[in-house]
């Protein structure tokens, strides 16, 4: 997992040509006036979804991973909580769907995992070994939009 600033995402573009057009997409787009939903960016290989919604308790919230995909998720307006945890230390709750390209899971018996707070700007890089559960509020619910730029990585 990666936690950064969009202002400091230059190395972040060397990554591949993929991250590379996921970034200047984040750049070049102003957010604020795109309405929800998913757009192309390098076909089926890097997409955008962009998503409005309230943050939530920890109880409404769900573990996640994917396989194909690595998920940049940049904060446009609002504060929340993600939670991490290695794949290791979690059990399965859901198995894999190809089709969407997720795995739900659960706190494994002796939990082992950290909460990191992002703000406006702040982005977070998953690869398929990070477990994560995005949307958590912080002290209270609050709306948040987010773009989350999926990078196919298989």
């Amino acid at each position: 997992m990666i936690l950064d600033h969009i202002g400091d995402f230059e190395p972040y573009r060397k990554l591949s040509d993929n991250f590379a057009a996921g970034f200047d997409y984040l750049r070049a787009t102003a957010f604020e006036a795109v309405a929800d939903g998913d757009y192309p960016i390098v076909g089926h290989d890097v997409f955008a979804r962009v998503q409005s919604y309230q943050t939530r308790p920890r109880e409404q919230c769900r573990w996640e991973a994917h396989r194909h995909y690595a998920d940049i998720q940049f904060i446009v307006e609002g504060a929340e909580r993600m939670g991490l945890a290695h794949i290791s230390a979690m059990t399965v709750q859901e198995p894999f769907s190809r089709q969407k390209d997720v795995e739900f899971f659960v706190d494994s018996p002796n939990p082992n995992h950290q909460l990191v707070r992002l703000n406006r700007g702040d982005f977070t890089i998953f690869f398929p070994q990070d477990v994560h559960m995005p949307g958590l509020m912080i002290d209270r619910p609050v709306p948040v939009k987010k773009v989350v730029i999926k990078v196919r990585l298989i």
